[in-house]
Formats: C-alpha cells, structure tokens, sequence
C-alpha cells in the first residue's frame, strides 16, 4: 500500500498542528536546574524538515534554549562513528530501562552497564569514549563538530545553563563514580562528566533539531548541506535507541500514540525521526512529570495524526511536490 504526501499537505499539518498546540496548557518549567526555571514558558516553535532540504517553521523557532538530553543523541552517533555500533553495544549497551532518565538503580539492574547511551549514565560513558582519549579540548571539539555537521550549523554554550547544571549536578556526579567502579568510564571520570555537562547546556533552535532528525531520517546525509555526517548503517541504529528509551519511562506510551521515534530533553525540546521521509522538532518549556515538553509532544502527535503517519504503519509513503 502506497501513500502520496504533497508538500502543500506537509505545510498545513504542521501549521494546524502548531495552531492546535498553542492552546494545550500543563506542565511547568524545569527548576531542579535554576536557570531553565526562569526561560519563558510561553516560547513555543515547530519546524518540519524533509529529506529534500524542504523546511516548514512555526512560532519560535530560532529561539536558543538548552539541548539538554536531546544532545546525547548526536554524541551516540559520535560514539558509533568512532568506535562503530557494535563497540558502543558492547561498552555501553542498547537496552531500555523503563526508569527515569537519572536512575542510579538502573545501572545496577542492567549488569553494571550504563544500559543504553540516551540516559544519562550512558551518555557520561560515550563522552569517556569520545577520542581523543585525555584531551578535553578536543574531545569538546570534536562532540560540538559533531553535532554542527549534524545540523548544518553550530550550536552556541549557554555559559549561565551551563553554570548552573555543574552546581546541581549531584546525582550525575554519584552516576559517574558507580560507573568507574564498574569500569564503565573509559576516560578519566571528572572530565567525562564535565563534557556531558557542557554538552548538554548547548543553546540549540527547534530548527537546528529538525534539521538534525532529518539527517538521521536521511541516512546520515544532511539535507542542508549535502554532507554525508556519518554512515548509513548507523541511521537504523540510533533510531532504534531513540525509539526504545526516547521518552525514558513514557517512551512505549509516546510511540504508541505518536507513531514516531523521538528524543527529549528538559529544555523543553522534541526531536522526532520518521526514516527517510523527515525530522520534525517542537520546543515548549513547560514539562510533564517526566520531563517531557507538554506542548511540542502535543504538537508532534497532532501533525503525525493529520498526515495519518506512523513508523509501523503497514504502507510506504512517497512525498512529491505540488
């Protein structure tokens, strides 16, 4: 079974989805993180990019506001670039937790694995990987690098987030030590924690995330700038980590009724793939109590729902211009 998408729809259901969207209400502002607490709440933006370099955008979508946990998605693909999927299976893992994105327990369930490289344990333990080992210029150099190819421009520290996530970082400090003494951490332990924390305190747009899930949905191609970021074979791999804990312990409940395979973070940020058709992100402030933006996972659903796409749906979808 064949579906034909035009442009012209693609357009519309992003404008009504974000139309639609813009009046849900919920949730509130990350404040265990200071600085995310005082973002204003009412910023609110959708963009939809296609493989063809095609982009659609809706409301704030130039806005900087932190990456957060969306950033551990590019540097997985680092991860696997450098050390190939099969290196980052077998140092890290690819399996669900079903707990929360911070979960101490969860490493002692999984073996004294960090589990999966989308929580936070695992993405300390791909910042240790990252290479150069013991050079943290340019480790730093090389996930910032990384995740400016992915989106065909570059992301901007946001010095205060950044600031306030090493003040508050007490848990991921406890992940990071359980994780050296499971000999999970494959460089040396502070620095591999400060580079997640930088990384995850990068200013990002809902544009540049679209633009990123369109070059995963592109097989590692990015449709901006033509360049090949990473392998093919890779593009089914991290979309199936972000399929499996993209939204932690909501995630089966968020690909049931989305139909898409995508990644969160607290800055209130959603990166959604759909193979070889798009990359969708929508970025609200106000979180659930996961922290899952309320509003771009509302915005995300709606837009699936009016194009009637799902990555399960049994039928290929074509998309031509009108």
């Amino acid at each position: 079974m064949e579906k034909i998408i035009t442009h012209d729809q693609i357009k519309q259901a992003a404008k009504e989805a974000f139309e639609e969207a813009s009046k849900v209400t919920g949730g509130k502002n990350a404040d265990y993180i200071p600085y995310l607490a005082n973002i204003d709440p009412n910023l609110f933006g959708l963009t939809v990019t296609l493989t063809d370099g095609t982009t659609y955008s809706f409301g704030d979508t130039e806005y900087k506001f932190g990456i957060e946990s969306v950033s551990k998605v590019p540097t997985a693909i680092l991860a696997m670039i450098q050390h190939t999927p099969e290196g980052v299976l077998k140092q890290i893992g690819a399996d669900a937790t079903g707990l929360p994105f911070n979960s101490v327990f969860a490493i002692l369930l999984e073996n004294d694995h960090p589990s999966t490289p989308l929580v936070n344990a695992g993405a300390i333990t791909a910042c240790s990987m990252v290479a150069p080992q013991g050079d943290p210029q340019e480790k730093w150099k090389a996930i910032t690098g990384n995740i400016t190819d992915l989106c065909g421009s570059a992301p901007q520290l946001i010095d205060e987030l950044y600031e306030s996530e090493t003040a508050t970082n007490f848990n991921n400090r406890a992940i990071s030590w359980l994780l050296k003494n499971y000999n999970r951490i494959y460089d040396e332990v502070d620095m591999s924690l400060d580079l997640y924390t930088r990384q995850c305190s990068l200013g990002i747009t809902a544009s540049q995330l679209a633009a990123m899930g369109a070059t995963i949905a592109n097989d590692g191609t990015n449709p901006l700038t033509g360049k090949q970021v990473f392998a093919p074979e890779i593009a089914p791999k991290i979309t199936t980590l972000i399929a499996t804990v993209g939204f932690y312990q909501h995630t089966g409940d968020w690909l049931y009724t989305s139909g898409i395979p995508a990644k969160t973070g607290v800055g209130g940020g959603v990166m959604g793939v759909m193979p070889g058709l798009f990359g969708i992100a929508a970025f609200a402030p106000p979180l659930d109590d996961a922290g899952n933006s309320v509003k771009a996972q509302a915005a995300i659903k709606l837009f699936m729902q009016k194009l009637g796409l799902g990555i399960f749906n049994n039928e290929k979808v074509t998309i031509i211009s009108d």
